[in-house]
């Protein structure tokens, strides 16, 4: 696998990982990620793309940068990259952010992860934490987050269950996910 194309767009000259973003412009980020991502499956690599989203910082991102944006701009410019990939280049696996948006963590937001990426793009691949994440696995299962990097904390998914937080269900969707993966690649 390959932990990349990283998709956040050039906000600063600072930001983050702007090394491996492609540009300022999520249209043309996400027509140059396709092209991409269908050459390097082409060559037996699976791409991971990253960070999902708002990526904005790289110092302290771990704990919890916070970027605040409008609902507008978020989907017409820090989305559209990962709208574009997701609808053409039909990607297998989708790493989250650490960051925080709008005040909730990226890694927890179902928003983010269910209703825009699954629900309204139908993405049907795998999505995990950035690694050692800060948020709370079982609240990243319940928002759509399938694995957590690096290894999980599966006692935390099971105090979660007996406290009634968390459902067998919800950990089956995550598995299933996963081993979808892994037949597609076997």
């Amino acid at each position: 696998m390959l932990l990349g194309p990283g998709m956040n767009i050039h906000r600063h000259p600072l930001t983050a990982r702007n090394f491996e973003y492609y540009s300022e412009d999520g249209y043309l980020s996400g027509c140059v990620a396709v092209a991409e991502i269908v050459a390097v499956r082409k060559l037996g690599i699976i791409p991971y793309m990253k960070h999902f989203v708002l990526n904005d910082s790289e110092t302290d991102r771990a704990r919890g940068i916070c970027t605040w944006s409008t609902e507008q701009a978020i989907r017409e410019i820090y989305l559209k990259q990962f709208e574009i990939i997701v609808k053409e280049a039909d990607p297998w696996c989708i790493m989250s952010s650490y960051n925080i948006v709008n005040g909730h963590r990226t890694s927890e937001n179902r928003e983010l992860l269910e209703d825009i990426l699954r629900g309204e793009w139908n993405y049907q691949g795998m999505v995990t934490t950035d690694w050692w994440t800060s948020g709370e696995h079982y609240k990243e299962v319940k928002a759509g987050n399938d694995i957590k990097m690096a290894c999980g904390f599966p006692e935390s998914l099971l105090r979660a269950k007996e406290a009634g937080v968390l459902t067998r269900e919800e950990m089956e969707i995550c598995a299933k996910r996963i081993l979808g993966l892994i037949l597609k690649i076997d």
